[in-house]
């Protein structure tokens, strides 16, 4: 995917934020008058001080100066406190919306472009990099504005003293609000990306091996596994030193250019007053105008290096949002179950470009199917055999639609699959893996996925069609027990007879079955295997399987090698 710079990059997040402009006018508005409220309150003071000694214009008594003061001072905290109510506001509103925008960006991209995607570094784009924009959004969009805003206001108040005061002091804004920013930036490089990828690589690793941690345990791999975790945290506290260090660089030289160049604006200020061009009280109020009005400026200027991180999550959660499908949606409105006239796959050939399949099974450019024709009726039972590697699965998900053929064509009910409503085709087919997620909830919620408005009675009957209502009454809290994550409480055959459940409740007239018993005992197999014999005449079934016994209730057999069927 093409770079973008950071310029690209804020524009399009500052689009996104578009539905909260009336809140982000508040807000600015709101940081304009507080920071007035903060500058004016030294420089009313000021004032205050030279009439006290006869030097002074005030048009007031001393009495009510105080009340200003007083009053100036409680708005400025009110004030900010509404200002950062309003940019925590906007930016909590839009990170929920991003999400949003990422899950379903996600779901369209899956299964195809995700295949073999790093979990790790998706999971850390949608949790962590998305939380990160909260910086952008809360505490850089209103600044910039603020800064802009205030900088017009002190030039028009200097300017009304002496125009090279002005000139000087928005001199000295430009230099601490954006040359040291962007000089920290221009330093840090590439330095955000990389750690945000570190950081995307870490979460990975750890994930991997918490998935895989009885396989670590057993072989004893622990120790090198360890190693390679600090590796990689060392890495990523380099990189995150690195950032910080330039940061405090660019505090250091923010503060360093605020005492200068106001010491250079009092030093100006001193030569116009010597010279008759302002008077006394003026350059004093210049000068104490200069010295209290930075801080919407020091507040960009500390953006120079946490912007980069955030800059950086922001390009890796555009790289999602601008991601295209391998295998793009047809839409259609979702209603009545469209009728079910049998599905044919008529001359296919099939390879993962990429590289990489759901199961990784095949290398780059490698034909998995050649040729293949494979037809199944209503009401038919249809078995495929095969060793491993021989295309079985990839054939399912092509009449799935998770890829589209290279040639030839899927049809459903005499349609190209690529012309059908996707939520249409999705709820002619049931299609059940080898290996089945159960989300980390009850076992009833992990069913109902599948149908969410079925009775319990339905439900009932799906789970004893699937060999599993006995095991699940067994179970401390029947239908209503938690499942532990990726289902790891329940043995393979459980979860597989669970999928089967959600299969058969799901009520497709088309249901794929990828090695269904491969992982039941004989007793379950024959219940299972009856079951499907049952729905004969009611639904079309694909039933994929290396043993015979499954292969015994098919009408029709395929038989496929190298990606042929014979």
């Amino acid at each position: 995917m093409a770079a973008r710079s950071n310029a690209r990059v804020m524009w399009r997040m500052l689009g996104l934020a578009r539905p909260l402009a009336g809140w982000m006018v508040l807000a600015v508005a709101c940081g304009v008058a507080g920071f007035c409220c903060a500058t004016g309150v030294p420089v009313l003071a000021a004032e205050a001080a030279l009439a006290a000694v006869g030097a002074g214009s005030l048009p007031w008594a001393f009495g009510v100066t105080v009340a200003v003061l007083a009053v100036m001072a409680v708005a400025r905290g009110v004030l900010h406190y509404v200002e950062q109510r309003c940019n925590h506001y906007i930016a909590f509103k839009l990170l929920a919306h991003v999400r949003d925008l990422v899950f379903g960006a996600l779901r369209r991209l899956t299964p195809a472009k995700l295949a073999g995607s790093d979990s790790g570094a998706l999971i850390s784009t949608v949790t962590a990099d998305v939380e990160l924009l909260e910086v952008f959004y809360a505490h850089t969009i209103s600044p910039i504005c603020i800064a802009v805003l205030m900088a017009a206001v002190m030039g028009a108040f200097l300017g009304g003293i002496h125009p090279a005061l002005a000139a000087m002091a928005l001199a000295s804004y430009a230099l601490v609000g954006i040359a040291v920013p962007v000089a920290v930036s221009r330093a840090s490089g590439g330095e955000g990306r990389r750690s945000r990828d570190l950081a995307a690589g870490l979460s990975g690793f750890v994930l991997d091996g918490l998935r895989g941690l009885g396989e670590v345990l057993q072989y004893g791999a622990g120790v090198s596994r360890l190693e390679e975790l600090d590796g990689r945290s060392e890495e990523l506290v380099a990189s995150q030193r690195k950032l910080r260090a330039r940061g405090a660089a660019g505090q250091a030289a923010t503060t360093g250019a605020i005492m200068v160049l106001s010491c250079a604006q009092m030093l100006m200020a001193a030569w116009l007053a010597g010279a008759g061009l302002v008077t006394a009280e003026g350059a004093v109020l210049a000068t104490v105008t200069t010295f209290s009005s930075f801080g919407p400026f020091v507040a960009l200027a500390n953006l120079g290096s946490t912007l980069q991180g955030t800059l950086a999550a922001g390009n890796r959660v555009l790289d999602i949002l601008d991601e295209e499908p391998l295998v793009a949606e047809v839409p259609g409105s979702e209603g009545a179950r469209p009728g079910f006239d049998g599905i044919a796959a008529e001359d296919v050939s099939f390879s993962y470009a990429d590289g990489s399949s759901a199961d990784g099974a095949s290398a780059s450019g490698e034909k998995i199917l050649d040729h293949v024709s494979v037809s199944v009726e209503p009401g038919q039972i249809v078995g495929i055999q095969g060793k491993s590697g021989s295309g079985k699965s990839t054939l399912c998900r092509l009449l799935m639609r998770f890829w589209d053929v290279d040639q030839g064509c899927v049809a459903l009910s005499g349609t190209d699959v690529r012309e059908v409503a996707t939520s249409a085709l999705r709820d002619a087919e049931a299609f059940v893996e080898q290996d089945t997620h159960l989300f980390h909830d009850s076992i009833r919620d992990n069913l109902l996925i599948a149908r969410p408005g079925a009775t319990d009675a339905e439900l009932e009957a799906a789970c004893r069609a699937a060999s599993v209502h006995d095991f699940i009454c067994s179970l401390p809290n029947g239908y209503d027990t938690m499942v532990g994550e990726l289902g790891d409480t329940l043995s393979g055959g459980e979860r597989q007879r669970l999928g089967l459940a959600r299969a058969f409740l799901h009520d497709a007239p088309l249901l794929l079955l990828d090695e269904p018993t491969s992982n039941l005992d004989s007793l379950n197999e024959a219940q299972i295997l009856k079951s499907l014999s049952d729905q004969r005449g009611r639904r079309a079934v694909v039933l994929i399987s290396h043993r015979p016994s499954t292969m015994a209730i098919a009408d029709k057999t395929y038989s496929m090698d190298q990606g042929r069927v014979s």
